[in-house]
């Protein structure tokens, strides 16, 4: 099933899928893909992972400093087999199905992390058949015009009212940063857009382009803080629409364009220019002429300011080979690329350098971790926009993969700055004392 499908099923049914009784024992087959699965948790050498059946309970690991120590009901045998042919892919539809439960997922998706051989093997054997078939229903989502409406469709078009139910009132979906102890979601958002212009150094007498438009908060705090002109785009015609009416609401009609274009037909020259996490969806062969259109759209002395989702470079091109569970059923399309892959476009394509260069990987951790706190809590009220069990079960385990893999380090988040030939802007460092 691919992400638009499972969508479209999630959306249109409120119907939660019924397991078996954890009296059922399943079939032989069954029994020998859960022997096979507990040889290879037996392998874990940081953290506790306690799974049970109907078979009994199975206690895997050896803990160790700070580790989680996680539980796993099973509550279908047919998710033995839905890890044996589809490995991590397939332990995620599995939990969405509702053939497993566990308290604690982020702690989960750390240790199978921490452990990458163990995660490694659940990649192998009967798994390694359905691998080609993953690649290539990925590979048809290519990030074309036409295909790149169709993926951010397939994400941000699922409607307002529900982003609202988990993000801010800012409505930003990107990591934030905080500045502060404390869950402010909100405070460490505008700290977040606060830093960026700050990098970009920007003035009242710069036009800003925006790549990736979200639901406005960018453009709007750019032009009501630092007085300068926001040209943004965005492919989501949900978000379009807000970010509009965000901006006439604001009374910053006369400073902020919000254009429903791709990336590729802009046109004009900017002093500065954002992007936040969009690179995300712009696709391994797309990489290379997206820096070398934001490279043209901007003047000889402009700046660019790349928030970015990154993978780690020494698994790079191991991962860009196959295909996880967040491309196939949560951004279709997506891929994540390292900062050596960056470079590398940047180098290749344009005559910009890279100035200066931040991680700002841990703030994800908490970010997530008060989306999917926010969504849980108001897990009725999404019911209630028509959303099914099935989709519920996406999100929480799509946040909750997320922050583990943040948590851990395998994917990280950057701001990069990126310069042109003739640009002699204040130091980044001074303009953030």
């Amino acid at each position: 099933m691919n992400s638009a499908s499972l969508v479209e099923d999630t959306t249109r049914s409120a119907r939660v899928p019924t397991c078996p009784p954890a009296a059922v024992r399943g079939t032989r087959l069954q029994a020998l893909l859960r022997s096979a699965l507990l040889a290879r948790l037996a392998g874990l050498e940081w953290g506790r992972v306690t799974l049970s059946d109907a078979q009994g309970e199975v206690r895997l690991g050896c803990g160790g400093e700070h580790a989680p120590d996680v539980r796993v009901e099973v509550l279908d045998p047919a998710f033995w087999a839905d890890v044996a042919l589809s490995g991590s892919v397939g332990a995620g539809e599995s939990y969405v199905a509702g053939r497993w439960r566990c308290e604690d997922l982020p702690g989960l998706v750390r240790i199978l992390v921490r452990n990458r051989s163990v995660l490694q093997g659940m990649e192998g054997g009967l798994a390694r058949l359905s691998a080609p078939l993953l690649k290539l229903a990925h590979r048809l989502r290519d990030n074309s015009r036409a295909g790149s409406r169709r993926n951010i469709a397939g994400h941000y078009d699922l409607g307002n009212d529900f982003y609202a139910l988990f993000l801010d009132e800012t409505m930003t979906y990107s990591c934030a940063l905080f500045e502060r102890e404390g869950p402010d979601l909100r405070a460490a958002q505008l700290a977040k857009l606060e830093r960026i212009c700050r990098k970009l150094d920007l003035r009242p007498s710069d036009h800003l382009l925006e790549i990736g438009t979200g639901w406005g908060a960018m453009a709007l705090h750019a032009a009501s803080r630092f007085g300068c002109r926001v040209t943004t785009t965005t492919i989501s015609r949900e978000q379009h629409a807000l970010a509009l009416e965000r901006v006439r609401q604001a009374g910053l009609e006369a400073r902020v364009t919000v254009l429903l274009e791709d990336y590729r037909d802009l046109s004009g020259t900017y002093d500065k220019l954002v992007s936040i996490e969009m690179i995300e969806a712009v696709g391994e062969r797309h990489l290379d002429g997206y820096f070398r259109r934001c490279s043209e759209l901007l003047a000889p002395h402009g700046a660019m300011l790349l928030q970015a989702i990154t993978m780690q470079d020494q698994l790079y091109d191991e991962m860009r080979r196959g295909v996880d569970f967040i491309q196939r059923h949560v951004f279709p399309g997506s891929h994540l690329p390292s900062v050596g892959a960056i470079a590398g476009c940047v180098a290749r394509c344009t005559d910009l350098r890279i100035a200066h260069l931040e991680d700002i990987t841990p703030h994800y951790v908490t970010t997530l971790r008060l989306w999917r706190e926010r969504f849980l809590a108001n897990v009725g009220r999404v019911r209630a926009l028509g959303f099914s069990g099935e989709f519920v079960r996406l999100w929480e385990y799509y946040l909750a993969y997320c922050e583990g893999g943040f948590a851990e380090r395998s994917i990280g988040d950057v701001q990069i700055l990126l310069t042109k030939p003739l640009q002699r802007g204040r130091p980044v460092l001074g303009q953030l004392a």
